[in-house]
């Protein structure tokens, strides 16, 4: 029993510094009608809540769960805006 958790703890830590590592890099997206590439920060996520909730009056929503059509709203809405933050 303590070999197999010997084991289980030396994996995790082998395991984290990987997880720890992907967390430092935002997640970037490709806009299929411009052609680029937007990073999501912080700063994205905010205009994101803006859009959601003061523009379109609905409730907030991670971007992840976000229809991909949804999506292609926010992107057009974000060049419209790009000064927004």
């Amino acid at each position: 029993m303590r070999r197999y958790l010997t084991t289980l703890l030396l994996g995790a830590a082998m395991c984290a510094p990987v997880v720890m590592h992907a967390e430092d890099h935002p997640k970037r997206y490709y806009d299929r009608d411009k052609h680029d590439y937007h990073e999501w920060n912080e700063q994205e996520n905010r205009a994101y809540r803006h859009w959601l909730e003061v523009e379109r009056h609905r409730e907030y929503h991670p971007w992840a769960k976000a229809r991909r059509e949804e999506q292609r709203e926010y992107w057009r809405w974000r060049h419209e805006h790009s000064d927004w933050h």
